[in-house]
């Protein structure tokens, strides 16, 4: 499910390192075959599912420079994720949070919980 203007998530704002995901279905493969099988899926440690939404990514600290002549108001600048929408993403479930958005269930992950990600296009 990719991001559109005209769905219901573009008004939510993920914040930071974190992505948006929705899981898969148990018995849901990707074309490739990447699942997780019952065991693993029922122990709950490991889950998969879609990239929603991600957020900027890291920020990076402004130097500290006391310029006078330096335009005071420089925008944020990120370091980006390396999940982007689209994405299957396998991730650790004791780091997530788990959020109901107009009665589904989705997950806010840090980057750093997932473990893996593919990718339709080539990267």
């Amino acid at each position: 499910m990719r991001l559109t203007t005209d769905n219901k998530f573009k008004k939510l704002i993920v914040i930071g390192d974190r992505v948006l995901i929705r899981l898969t279905k148990p018995s849901e493969r990707t074309e490739s075959g990447l699942y997780l099988p019952p065991g693993v899926q029922e122990r709950e440690k490991v889950q998969q599912g879609y990239v929603i939404k991600t957020g900027p990514g890291y920020a990076i600290p402004a130097p500290v420079e006391d310029e006078p002549w330096k335009n005071k108001d420089e925008q944020v600048k990120y370091i980006p994720l390396q999940a982007r929408e689209g994405d299957i993403a396998i991730f650790l479930l004791s780091n997530a949070t788990e959020v109901v958005y107009e009665n589904e269930k989705y997950y806010i992950v840090p980057q750093s919980a997932i473990l893996m990600l593919e990718r339709e296009e080539d990267i």
